[in-house]
Order: structure tokens, then sequence, then C-alpha cells
């Protein structure tokens, strides 16, 4: 802990640890709710590796609410490459394949599809996206909690020295290794770490196999090759062979490839790296909050990491607006972990089973191949086509906490929640896609503020709730039915685009809104 009595070099509302998707992404969100925000990375500057394949379509909503959907996509694979090819090798037919849903092509569940794109070519647009400060080479190495703030200790490597911020909270996002957890002693439950891995990042043309038959994946018998870039560039996944340091590893990608000694293969980078499967046991503790790896981090199959962790500073970083702007009391920070927390682990549990399905589809080839079948035949799959989209999983998200106002109704009952979506317009649930114009969705009239949507505005004036932000956004009539709402009824969403509370027939009375909103942000 820091010494009560030193000397704060700067103080701001919100410093957010970690410059990830996560952090980069909560740093755009809290300014454009007008926070004072300092982001610091210990790191000299953004990752240089390709992780994360998969921006999914509730994380292109996300985006999209930042103005940033088309510059990603702009940067991004043809949806074509929304695919995953098994092989044995490179140079094999495939065997199997499958689809992620919301990639390939359009769902009439969302506005946007979701893209096959990587974090060194998804980070720039997201520091572009806010203006707030960002410290790159510093660390922070010390927290202490004070009555009405944190004073974080960060050292300066390129300088090499020593300087105080004091912040009302602190966002960390500083990764599955994370200090902030380590300092607050805050434990992990889950497997730990499950593999160690390499990753190897070459040139090579391969079109020749790959050009007529597009994947954002290929899983092959030995680890998994993935296309970079649309205009070029490779990387493999397996796991770490003995004696790296001796390793040619432009034979060793060849050789598990299996293409021709004439295509040349020039090896740009080789990362060993430790996959991880946990969820912390709390997600912060007093005016310090963990999101993304820092609060869970998944194996990459399915890939589902990174976008839970755009969930969770969507989820949290309304919250903390409102309370430092004061329409919200601190206590409805206290909603983040029932509302994330429970979400996580079914994110652990699916992205385990994900690979384990992987892992299923490969033996089972293994076994094929062992009993002589013909390399070209097909092999049913253990999971329905759309298993790799997760639409249940990611749009079927539902939140119970004090900041949901329960209406009575039960939840739907999708056969599969992990793979089907039910939309509805229930508290707790993301509010569902409809059409309000050619080019306007339901989810374009959210954003800074609360909004309720009503077939009638006129049966609800008067009902202003000037202490909150708040919009009243008309909803055609062909939409009520599937919002379960009559010819008077209304929705109110929060600013995470989450029902916040539903009025099927019309206002309970003059102060309905103004009650519910004191309720959901214990105001």
């Amino acid at each position: 802990m820091t010494d009560q009595n030193v000397v704060v070099d700067d103080e701001v509302e919100v410093l957010v640890v970690g410059g990830g998707p996560v952090g980069l992404t909560a740093r755009a969100l809290l300014e454009r709710w007008g926070v004072e925000v300092l982001l610091v990375e210990k790191y000299r500057e953004l990752s240089p590796f390709p992780r994360s394949r998969l921006v999914n379509v509730r994380s292109m909503e996300i985006l999209r609410g930042l103005a940033l959907d088309e510059k990603v996509a702009g940067a991004a694979f043809r949806p074509e490459f929304g695919s995953i090819r098994f092989r044995e090798t490179l140079n094999s037919p495939d065997y199997a394949g499958a689809d992620w849903v919301g990639v390939k092509t359009p769902i009439p569940e969302s506005p946007v599809l979701g893209v096959v794109t990587t974090q060194d070519r998804l980070e720039p647009h997201l520091l572009g996206a806010a203006a707030a400060p960002v410290r790159f080479g510093s660390e922070l190495i010390e927290v202490t909690e004070e009555s009405d703030g944190v004073v974080a200790e960060l050292l300066d490597h390129e300088r090499g020295v020593r300087t105080h911020v004091r912040a009302r909270y602190v966002l960390a996002a500083d990764g599955a290794t994370s200090t902030v957890r380590r300092l607050l002693d805050i434990g992990t439950e889950g497997p730990g770490a499950i593999a160690d891995v390499t990753t190897v990042v070459f040139d090579a043309d391969l079109d020749r196999w790959c050009a007529q038959h597009p994947a954002g994946v290929y899983f092959l018998a030995h680890g998994s090759l993935i296309p970079l870039y649309p205009e070029g560039g490779w990387a493999w996944l397996g796991p770490v062979p003995e004696a790296t340091e001796d390793t040619d590893w432009r034979a060793y990608v060849t050789r598990l490839l299996d293409t021709p000694d004439d295509v040349p293969v020039n090896v740009l980078r080789v990362q060993h790296w430790e996959m991880k499967a946990f969820v912390a046991e709390r997600f912060g503790h007093g005016r310090i909050l963990l999101a993304g790896d820092a609060a869970h981090a998944v194996p990459v199959t399915g890939g589902l990491g990174m976008n839970a962790g755009l969930a969770d500073v969507h989820n949290l970083c309304w919250k903390l607006a409102g309370v430092l702007r004061g329409w919200a009391a601190p206590g409805l920070l206290d909603t983040y972990e029932p509302e994330r927390h429970p979400v996580a682990e079914r994110t652990l549990r699916q992205a385990v089973a994900n690979a384990q399905l992987l892992f299923q589809v490969q033996a089972r080839r293994r076994e094929q191949l062992g009993s002589g079948a013909p390399s070209s035949e097909q092999i049913e799959l253990p999971w329905s086509e759309r298993y790799f989209a997760q639409l249940g999983l990611i749009l079927g998200v539902t939140y119970d906490s004090a900041a949901v106002l329960p209406d009575g109704s039960a939840p739907p009952e999708p056969d599969d929640p992990g793979t089907d979506y039910v939309p509805t317009a229930r508290p707790g649930h993301r509010m569902p896609h409809f059409r309000l114009g050619p080019d306007r969705s339901s989810l374009d009239a959210l954003g800074e503020w609360f909004t309720l949507f009503t077939p009638d505005p006129g049966a609800w004036k008067g009902q202003e709730a000037p202490s909150w932000p708040l919009r009243v956004e008309t909803l055609p009539a062909e939409h009520t039915d599937a919002c379960g709402l009559g010819p008077r009824g209304a929705v109110l969403v929060r600013p995470d685009g989450h029902v916040g509370a539903r009025w099927p027939d019309g206002p309970p009375g003059d102060r309905a809104v103004r009650e519910a909103l004191a309720v959901i942000t214990g105001h």
C-alpha cells in the first residue's frame, strides 16, 4: 500500500488500467458520458500481436453506438471468412465445417454483422474513438483505497520515475495476469492454466489451398491455421513444442501444413503464451472494479473472451457515469457483479465445452483415418451448424439485480439456451432489434440516456424525470406485440440496452417512470 502522505501528481474521475480492447472501449464509453478518464498501459504501444479473431454481433452493436462499426468492418475480412474448416493438413480436403452465425450472413435479430478481424487491427480504431489521455509505458504497481477515492502508484518505464494518481474509481482491465486483482488478493475459480500455446506469425502464398475455400480458422490435425489480414499474413497456433530454442520454425510450420518445399515460409514472429480458464471470485473491491480477462479468462475456442469483456464495460460505464454525475447512488455499482458474474461463469463453461467439442471432431477424424476411411469422407459434427455463434449466449443475456424491475412475466424457454435466442422485451433482457425506419434500428435510439419506448407518447406526458437523462421514442404499432405491450404500454431501456422496466397496459400512475428510475439507479 502507498503512503497516505504521498504527493499526488494528477487527479481524474476514472483511472482505466490496461490498454487492450476492453480498456480502450471503457475509455471511449466513459468519455461519451463526459467522464474524465486516464488510461495507463504498461507496454509502450498497442499490442502488435494478432489475437482475438472474432468481434461478435453484440460487440458490433456496442461499437455501432460508438460510431465504429463501419470502420472496424472496413478493415476486417469479407463475410465469407465467417466459416470454420477442419482438415488433416492444409494440403487436404475439408472433412467438416461450420459457420459463425451473425458473421457470414445477416441475421434478423441484429442490425449488424459480426466480423473476423485481429486485435492489432481493432485497437487503433478504439484508441482513436476518444481523446482522453493514454500513458503508454506506465505500469500500476500499487493502489490504496481512501474514503472518497483510490490512489494509484505508477511506474513510468521510459523515465524510470514513480508518480501517483488519485481517481474516484479504478477500472482494471489489465488482463488474465492482472496486477490489480493480485493487489486486491482476489482469487479465481476454474481450471486455471489449461495449455501452453505457441503462435507463429509468418508470410506465405497459400492461395492454392485457401483462396477458393476461405475461412476464419482452419483446424488442422496439429494446431490451427489462421489468416491474419485481408491483404495477407498467417498465424499457426498449437502446443508449445519441445526444445523451442532449437526449433527451425520455418521447417516446423512447413511440415505441419504439409505444403510443398517450393512454397517459401517467412517466419516473422514467435510467441509462447499460456491459455487460462477462470472466473474471479469477486469483480472488485470498493472503488476498484475488474473487467475483461482480469475478471474472467476463457479458452479462445469460439471467440467468446474479448466479447464478454466489451459487454462488461458496456454494463459498467453508464453506472460509473451515473454515480459520478449524481443521478445514481453509489449502490448502483453493486449491481455490476450480480449481473456480469453469472454471465462470466456461463461463458467459461461454454468456452470449455467448445474446446472439448473441437477435440472430439479431431479425435473422431483420426479414428476414421485409422480405420481406413477415405480422406474426403465427411463426418457428422457433434454440434448444430449454429454452434459457434452462440446467439443465446451473446444476445440472450439476462440480468437479475436491483437495477431491474421485474414485471412478473415468465422468461422465454429456448430449446438450447446457448445457441437459440428468443427476442423479448422482458425486464433484464437486451432490447430486441427492430426497424424504426429504413436505416434505423431500435438499438440506434439508445445512447447516453434511458429510453422510453411507447406506441402512445401522449399517454406518458407528465412522466418527465429531470433528474435523469431520459428520451421518449415512439414505438411503431407493428412492434407492440413483440415487446409485450398494449396500445398505451411502454418499455424503459437502460443505457446498456437492457430493459429496466415494462408497463404493458399504460402508466400505473403519474410518477411511474420517475419511481422506476429511482429504483434502478438507487437514487
